[in-house]
């Protein structure tokens, strides 16, 4: 497998094509001529054959030549390595030149190839193909390339990309090719072959071990790649895809800049630099170093973030080796606070200086994450890319802290303890210490920076996963968060983390329960710890206390909050949970509490694609129906689940369910972390109601494609559970969604 292998199925092809053609009477006036990845000889296992039939139109029976070339393609009578389909062109010079116009036939056309027949008129379309290029179709060109990436995502960060469309794909590496024979401007393609080769053997590889021709790298089949390419495993598989795609982005970043600020071919005079501060000044809108001093990269790579500039490639290449002081020089660790600053900005800036290896010559830390894939539902980026987006978010709460240089730095490396089995909060509140040691900060400061690091998911999984109406509660965070700093630097690392990581993590509805939690917290730290009730208006109360079933819908962000109140009853968790499911509701959070001897309940519902949204009409029928035949609403909820078991999904974990000790005052706490499937709500509750057991309260929340879901459960009597009865819940419910 590989470029041997690649070119040798392409000299087949063409030995085959020109033994048809010479079982056809070489008739003349007719050239075949290879184009698009043919054109360049390399054939993937699963790639079409592109071929133009080029003639002069002086054929008679052109059409019965045509099909005694394709028929036996079609009928796969040719050589078992011969592609299994043709994607195919029939034109005459004239008509080839009228194609041009269409992006795709030109750029396909860049790397035609003769195969046999009238060579002089191949000769005639190759360059007339050429020199159309260059009267530079650069524009339409990153049109096409841009629309594209915003169909199939970025290669370096999806969880499941598609190795030749997505953005820094082996379809880009022909664009920057395209780009370079435009002679427009000038770029540095040394790498490419480096590079296509690489992307080209997993596509070989992702072909062979699928037995498809698509070029979708999915979940089941990166592991069977990774060792058909004798790579340890698909981490190590991603992560060099990942670094190779970041190489081409670039790369395609850097020509597109190039190309917009190009100076005419007839200016011989070179621009000015305008200073913009000690031994750095921007010149043809780029920063550019012109003297070395020992701060000099930082202060550059600062002022290009702040300015919203990119630092020039032969900058790049001056800051390499300088070095900095161990501990920094304080100009230097204010310049990488002021670089980390620059929001948005500063991620082109990062980039660059991570494309030259300046970044881990900064901070050697920084290559235990670099391109380091994180395979699960709810992230969006490598390791290294997700830490850059939190510091990039962070920037815009920098004014709501007392120390935004902490909550910069704070944000830039809370995942920094990524990369092994251990626990990488603890891994990180460790590695920060050098690294913060070195970067000059006090030691008071490094404290505060590995407490950040190590508990950088403490309150959004609090808001999430326990009752903020419990005393115990709040004192969990009092007992972790020494003082307000602390805990105004936590809510907003917290907000940075979770908007880096995606909407499947962070909604408006979780950043409201995290601030009402700091909130609570904050109370607290002043003096006064609140054992606060649940939250009630009065007519709410009024309408639990007649103990009516009523529902009631509203939109919030996008999604609908459906408030249910409902007499109470053993199993209503459970009843509530499927009905919403059978009415095509995809529950993505719930929060219950009885009151009274009526329960008050929030559903948080997305729709079902191509469903309505019920009436409260209909969802109070819904739910009526089912509360007076719960054995027809189980029917129903199994037929349904039953539907989807054909669809396939990826290997997960078993699900963790486990007793949550001493956190509740009166009730017993149990957590389930699963992975989302259908009806689970339904399936938890009922699990719980066949052993007789009381659901006082429910924190639910769906997060991509795993939940966590928080149940406080009583006996009917009000009693927290005995050690016996709770581990008979934790084992029924296993045994109902396991």
């Amino acid at each position: 497998m590989g470029l041997p292998e690649r070119k040798a199925r392409s000299n087949e092809s063409d030995a085959y094509l020109s033994h048809l053609y010479l079982e056809a009477g070489k008739p003349n006036g007719i050239t075949l001529v290879a184009v698009g990845g043919y054109g360049r000889g390399e054939l993937s296992p699963g790639s079409d054959l592109d071929l133009l039939i080029l003639h002069d139109g002086s054929l008679g029976n052109l059409s019965e030549f045509v099909n005694s070339m394709l028929y036996p393609i079609w009928d796969k009578q040719g050589p078992s390595s011969l592609p299994k389909s043709i994607d195919y062109s029939v034109r005459t010079v004239k008509e080839t030149k009228e194609a041009w116009q269409d992006l795709k036939v030109a750029l396909g056309l860049l790397d035609a190839r003769f195969i046999c027949g009238d060579r002089v008129q191949f000769e005639l379309i190759r360059q007339e193909a050429e020199t159309a290029w260059k009267k530079d179709r650069s524009e339409e060109l990153r049109m096409s390339l841009n629309e594209r990436h915003q169909r199939f995502g970025d290669l370096a960060y999806l969880l499941e990309p598609d190795i030749k469309e997505a953005r820094g794909g082996i379809r880009d590496i022909n664009a920057l090719r395209a780009i370079q024979r435009s002679e427009v401007i000038s770029i540095n393609i040394d790498q490419l072959d480096e590079f296509e080769e690489k992307l080209l053997n997993v596509r070989d590889s992702l072909h062979k071990v699928s037995g498809r021709d698509k070029d979708l790298l999915l979940f089941q089949e990166q592991d069977k790649v990774a060792s058909d390419l004798g790579l340890a495993d698909a981490d190590v598989l991603m992560g060099q895809v990942a670094t190779i795609a970041r190489s081409i982005d670039y790369q395609l970043n850097v020509a597109w800049h190039r190309y917009d600020n190009r100076r005419s071919k007839f200016s011989f005079r070179k621009p000015k630099a305008t200073n913009v501060g000690k031994n750095i000044g921007v010149e043809n809108h780029e920063i550019i170093i012109e003297a070395i001093d020992p701060t000099v990269g930082m202060r550059a790579a600062a002022k290009a973030s702040q300015l919203g500039l990119p630092i020039s490639l032969d900058s790049c290449e001056l800051i390499k080796g300088i070095g900095l002081q161990n501990p920094w020089p304080r100009e230097a660790r204010e310049d990488l606070v002021a670089f980390i600053g620059g929001g948005s900005a500063m991620e082109r800036v990062w980039e660059a200086l991570d494309q030259a290896g300046i970044i881990e010559e900064w901070l050697p830390e920084w290559s235990t994450v670099r391109s380091l894939p994180q395979r699960n539902a709810l992230h969006r980026h490598t390791v290294d890319r997700h830490m850059v987006e939190t510091a990039i978010v962070a920037a815009k709460l920098t004014r709501t802290v007392h120390r935004p240089d902490l909550l910069l730095i704070g944000s830039l490396f809370h995942d920094i303890g990524k990369g092994s089995e251990e626990d990488h909060s603890e891994r990180g509140e460790r590695l920060i210490e050098p690294i913060a040691k070195r970067i000059g900060f006090s030691d008071a400061d490094i404290r505060t920076l590995q407490f950040l690091v190590r508990h950088h998911l403490l309150l959004s999984s609090t808001a999430t996963r326990r009752d903020l109406d419990d005393p115990a509660t709040i004192q969990s965070i009092l007992d972790v968060v020494p003082d307000l700093q602390h805990l105004e630097l936590l809510h907003a690392l917290s907000i940075a983390d979770g908007e880096a990581t995606g909407k499947a993590a962070w909604s408006d509805w979780k950043a409201r329960l995290v601030r009402d939690l700091v909130n609570r917290v904050k109370s607290a730290m002043k003096g006064t710890l609140v054992a606060p009730e649940m939250e009630l208006n009065e007519l709410q109360k009024q309408e639990a206390e007649n103990s009516e079933l009523k529902v009631s819908i509203s939109e919030s962000s996008g999604s609908f909050a459906i408030e249910i109140i409902a007499p109470d009853s053993t199993g209503l968790f459970s009843i509530v949970a499927g009905t919403l499911n059978l009415l095509k509701l995809d529950i993505r959070a719930a929060k219950t509490r009885t009151h009274g001897k009526s329960a008050v309940m929030t559903w948080i519902v997305n729709l079902d694609p191509f469903a309505t949204l019920p009436t409260d009409v209909k969802i109070t029928q819904a739910l009526q129906e089912a509360l007076s035949d719960n054995e027809k609403l189980a029917q129903k909820i199994d037929a349904k689940v039953k539907s989807y078991a054909p669809l396939p999904g990826v290997p997960v974990p078993p699900p963790e369910v486990e007793i949550i000790e001493d956190l509740a005052s009166s009730a017993t706490i149990i957590e389930i972390r699963s992975h989302d499937r259908p009806a689970l709500l339904y399936r938890i509750g009922a699990a719980v109601r066949q052993l007789e057991v009381d659901i006082r309260s429910v924190i639910a929340s769906t997060l991509g494609a795993e939940a966590i879901d928080t149940l406080y459960v009583t006996e009917i009597s009000g009693e927290k559970l005995s050690k016996t009865k709770a581990e008979e819940v934790v084992a029924s419910i296993r045994i109902a969604i396991d």
